[in-house]
C-alpha cells in the first residue's frame, strides 16, 4: 500500500510494528551480546555455530542489490480495497495467517521439535488452514483479487544480481558458512529424493505461505517494511523448535538476529520483484547445501 492508499490509522499501526519488531531484533542482539552468547547455530543437523554477524553478511549484501536493482517500474505495495466488505476479508485473512503461524512455532516447541511433529505440524498450520480460509473467502464472494499484482515488467533478470551477491558472500567468501566435508553420503536415488521432499515441505511451503501469503496481506494492511519485518519474525520464532535447546529467551534471540535477518532479505526480494523463483532458489539452496556440500 502506498502513502496515497493508505488511511493516517494504518499508517500508525505500520510504524508500530516496523519500530516494534527492529527493536526486537536489536534487543536480541544486544541480549546476546550482554550474556556471551554471540554464536547462533546455522543447521538444525548439528549443534555447530557461526558469529551471529556471519549470518547477517550475505543478507545485508542481498538487501542492497534489491534495492540498488529494481525490476524496471518497481512493484507498489497492494492496497487495502476500498469496498469494506473486503477490506474485512483482508484483515480476517491477515490475522488467521499470523495466528497460525504463532501457532506453529509454539506447538513445535512444545512438542520438542524433529520429525514426525515437525511435519505433522507445519502441512495442516501452513497449508490446511489456508486452504479452509481460501475456500471460505471464494464461498463468502469475496476472493483477495487486489492481491494477485503481477511482477513489474523488463529486467527479469534482475532478481539473479542479489541471489548471486548473497550465493557469493554465503559461500564464495571469507565470510562463508562453513559445511560439512566428511559427512556420509548417501545413495543417489535416496539423496535425490530427499532434497526433493525438503525442497516441497520447507522451501515451498514456508514461502508461499510466510511470503506469498502472510506478507503480502500484511502489505496491504501496513506497507511494505512493516510486513516484512513481521513475517520475518514469525518464520524465525518457529526455528527455535528444531534449533533450540537452551533457555527460551536465548534460543529466541539467537533464531531472530539469524533467521529474522535471513528473512528481511526473503521477504525484500519478495516484495521487489513480485517473483517466486528467487526466494525458492535462496531456501533451496540453503536446505540443500549441507546435503551436496560432502559431494565436492
Amino acid at each position: 500500500m502506498d502513502s496515497i492508499t493508505r488511511v493516517p490509522r494504518a499508517q500508525a499501526s505500520g510504524t508500530v510494528v516496523l519500530v516494534a519488531g527492529l527493536l526486537v531484533i536489536v534487543g536480541s542482539v544486544v541480549g546476546l551480546l550482554l550474556t556471551g552468547h554471540t554464536g547462533v547455530r546455522y543447521s538444525a543437523d548439528h549443534g555447530d555455530t557461526v558469529p551471529m554477524w556471519v549470518r547477517w553478511a550475505p543478507a545485508l549484501v542481498g538487501l542492497a542489490l534489491v534495492r540498488l536493482v529494481p525490476a524496471g517500474r518497481d512493484q507498489a505495495a497492494p492496497h487495502t480495497p476500498e469496498e469494506p466488505r473486503a477490506a474485512r476479508a483482508l484483515r480476517a485473512e491477515a490475522l488467521t495467517l499470523l495466528a497460525s503461524a504463532v501457532l506453529f512455532a509454539v506447538a513445535l516447541r512444545l512438542a520438542g521439535g524433529g520429525e514426525p511433529a515437525h511435519t505433522l505440524l507445519k502441512l495442516p498450520l501452513l497449508l490446511g488452514v489456508p486452504a479452509v480460509l481460501f475456500w471460505i473467502s471464494r464461498r463468502r464472494g469475496t476472493p483477495s483479487t487486489f492481491l494477485r499484482s503481477a511482477a513489474p515488467p523488463g529486467r527479469r533478470w534482475a532478481p539473479w544480481v542479489a541471489v548471486a551477491g548473497w550465493f557469493g558472500v554465503n559461500y564464495l567468501s571469507p565470510l562463508s558458512m562453513p559445511l560439512p566435508t566428511d559427512a556420509p553420503v548417501a545413495e543417489p536415488a535416496a539423496l535425490a529424493l530427499t532434497l526433493l521432499v525438503g525442497f516441497v515441505v520447507n522451501g515451498v511451503v514456508e514461502e508461499v505461505f510466510y511470503r506469498r501469503w502472510l506478507q503480502t496481506r500484511w502489505e496491504a494492511l501496513l506497507g511494505r517494511w512493516p510486513a516484512i519485518v513481521l513475517a520475518s519474525l514469525v518464520w524465525a520464532a518457529w526455528h527455535v523448535g528444531i534449533q533450540g535447546g537452551g533457555p527460551l529467551p536465548l534460543d529466541l534471540a539467537s533464531v531472530l538476529v539469524s533467521q529474522g535477518v535471513q528473512g528481511l532479505f526473503l521477504g525484500y526480494l519478495w516484495s521487489r520483484y513480485r517473483r517466486m523463483w528467487p526466494i525458492l532458489v535462496v531456501h533451496g539452496v540453503v536446505n540443500a547445501a549441507p546435503l551436496v556440500a560432502p559431494l565436492l
